[in-house]
């Protein structure tokens, strides 16, 4: 069988192949786990602090576990969208182009998110630093999917994306 090649045939490009979001249980023990822990230490700081300087850092360090409780709360809210040419987030942001994945890794050794996979772009399609907490993150040619997610999910979009990335390169 000599110039076998097989492809894969979407007829809408925009169809949504496989989604991922954040599981309803993760999602609410992280956003209250820093929640509380904010408001604890606003409550150390107003009640216990042992100088004005503790009661700074303690203040500081409560307003920045509030701000990213609300940080993940929005992040989570969001789903992860595959389609045949794009890795989306639901509220529109592209997260790689499909074309420009050279590899995922799935390895339990990986710097990844838990119950998530890692994808690394080819040179030059880098994007901006992005941070969607308990969702995805972004650093030049790196990007996690996974956190608050549920392993089945992650692990279907992972095993999609390597079949779309097998058959474009054969």
């Amino acid at each position: 069988m000599k110039g076998f090649a097989m492809t894969l045939e979407f007829p809408d490009n925009d169809e949504v192949l496989a989604t991922v979001r954040a599981a309803a249980g993760r999602r609410y023990t992280g956003l209250l786990s820093l929640g509380f822990l904010g408001l604890f230490l606003v409550y150390m700081a107003f009640t216990s602090a042992p100088g004005f300087g503790w009661q700074v850092v303690l203040l500081v360090l409560g307003a920045g576990a509030i701000w990213m409780a609300d940080r993940m709360r929005r992040a989570t809210s969001n789903a992860i969208e595959l389609t045949a040419t794009i890795l989306r987030d639901s509220d529109g942001t592209v997260i790689a182009r499909i074309e420009d994945i050279e590899h995922i890794d799935r390895g339990v050794f990986a710097f990844k998110p838990s119950n998530g996979f890692l994808l690394r772009t080819k040179a030059g399609t880098g994007g901006t630093r992005e941070w969607r907490p308990g969702l995805w993150w972004r650093m030049g040619r790196r990007i996690g999917i996974g956190g608050m997610t549920p392993g089945r999910q992650t692990k279907y979009m992972a095993e999609a994306i390597a079949t779309i990335i097998a058959t474009r390169d054969i």
